[in-house]
């Protein structure tokens, strides 16, 4: 069960991540997005879905 739900936020954080690099935000702002699901892969998911770049509140 364990791995299903590692490989399901793997795929979510490479999904979030490759939205990340199509989004129009300038380059330093993809970097630490990036950074941010990389090092912090379920809470940076989360916060990128609210907030980063190419949400409903750019």
């Amino acid at each position: 069960m364990q791995s299903i739900i590692a490989l399901l936020i793997l795929v979510a954080d490479i999904y979030a991540i490759i939205k990340i690099i199509q989004s129009s935000a300038d380059t330093v702002k993809k970097i630490l997005w990036i950074l941010g699901v990389l090092i912090f892969p379920v809470l940076g998911l989360i916060v990128w879905y609210l907030a980063g770049p190419g949400s409903k509140t750019d």
